[in-house]
């Protein structure tokens, strides 16, 4: 029996619209809040990965997850990323969303200077005993250098505002190893849009998910026949988003997913150096995803 909670299901990893030279497009933004609560999407996750995080600055950052709180008007709740890969600078951004009111915070692995797991638990710790609000943890080792081992994460799901954790290794094992060892009540979510609903379906809380920036609607229907243990409906939506879930990481994301949405009308075509747009060669191959799942003709 999954435990219940607010933040379980579909939660989009929202991409941060942006005009043509760079600037946040907050009126697209309102816009795409909008669109998710319509659709069932559960919770927002403002300021992650998908949201450019990397290239905003720690005042812009701040800016994103306040008016996505302030717009969201506590209609969806928001979980705000808060990681860096140094840890006063984490706590920094922890208390920032705390104070603005987010619900969460999700905190990637520190990327680059690859700590031990030894560090990582450090790391963790340390945020969560400076600022009283309820943490996800956030592995994604293909983008960071660094593996949040299960055993570490187990560690860590001791500590009481640390809920859940955000596995993007794409790995069932991995996803296996978590949902043996950690706690029933410890929140354990895909970051993985190919593989989230068998994820869902061993005994997962839910996914977070670049997908849902696109098609919300299937996304969150998707996941909810899987909670409802009804895996001939939930593989039956999710493979006609299979081509999706993989063309969405054509180029590396946001690069496709800020493209589909500009195609759909829903955003301009603005992203930060050292993104760039989609190129053209792939085009094609992403719209005609689009066109199968009925958002462009």
């Amino acid at each position: 029996m999954r435990i219940k909670h607010p933040l379980t299901g579909s939660i989009v990893a929202l991409i941060t619209p942006m005009f043509e030279d760079g600037s946040v497009d907050f009126d697209a933004l309102a816009d795409l809040i909008e669109f998710h609560i319509e659709n069932g999407t559960k919770a927002i996750v403002s300021m992650g990965t998908t949201g450019e995080s990397a290239t905003l600055n720690q005042a812009e950052h701040i800016k994103v997850m306040q008016k996505t709180k302030a717009i969201a008007a506590g209609r969806i709740a928001i979980i705000a990323g808060t990681g860096a890969n140094s840890t006063t600078e984490a706590i920094e951004l922890t208390q920032a969303a705390k104070d603005i009111g987010a619900d969460a915070c999700l905190l990637v692995t520190p990327y680059y200077n690859k700590p031990t797991q030894e560090g990582l638990y450090q790391h963790y710790k340390a945020i969560a005993e400076a600022v009283d609000i309820e943490q996800i943890l956030y592995n994604v080792p293909s983008r960071t250098a660094v593996d949040l081992l299960p055993e570490t994460a187990v560690r860590l799901s001791a500590i009481d505002n640390i809920i859940g954790i955000k596995d993007a290794t794409g790995d069932l094992k991995v996803a296996q190893a978590l949902i043996n060892q950690c706690p029933a009540d410890f929140l354990l979510y895909s970051g993985d849009d190919a593989t989230a609903v068998d994820f869902i379906l061993m005994g997962g809380h839910g996914g977070i998910s670049v997908t849902a920036n696109v098609a919300p609607k299937e996304v969150s229907r998707a996941y909810q026949a899987a909670f409802a243990d009804d895996e001939k409906t939930a593989q039956s939506i999710n493979i006609n988003l299979y081509n999706l879930h993989q063309n969405l990481f054509i180029e590396s994301n946001p690069i496709p997913v800020k493209w589909a949405l500009h195609k759909m009308g829903k955003c301009k075509a603005g992203i930060r150096l050292p993104l760039t747009k989609l190129s053209p060669n792939y085009q094609a191959i992403l719209a005609q995803d689009l066109v199968n799942l009925g958002v462009i003709k």
